[in-house]
């Protein structure tokens, strides 16, 4: 196992939501599913969706922070 850098320890939005769709698309390929698998896969993917949700009101703050600098300069 690797060591996380500060850079990986910020979630790469793309990453994880190939992951999200590669977690619905193995339910939607399920006859039958295997309900502790499912359930670790359900785990999994609301685990991505917190951290989505985090990483994704860093950068709304981020892009903030620019339309502020942009309008101080005006």
């Amino acid at each position: 196992m690797t060591k996380k850098t500060k850079q990986d320890s910020e979630l790469d939005l793309n990453a994880a939501l190939t992951e999200l769709r590669s977690i619905a698309a193995w339910f939607e390929g399920q006859q039958e599913v295997d309900v502790e698998l499912g359930l670790t896969k359900i785990k999994e993917g609301a685990r991505l969706i917190k951290e989505c949700r985090v990483r994704l009101k860093g950068l709304e703050n981020s892009f903030e922070e620019v339309r502020k600098e942009l309008n101080d300069e005006e």
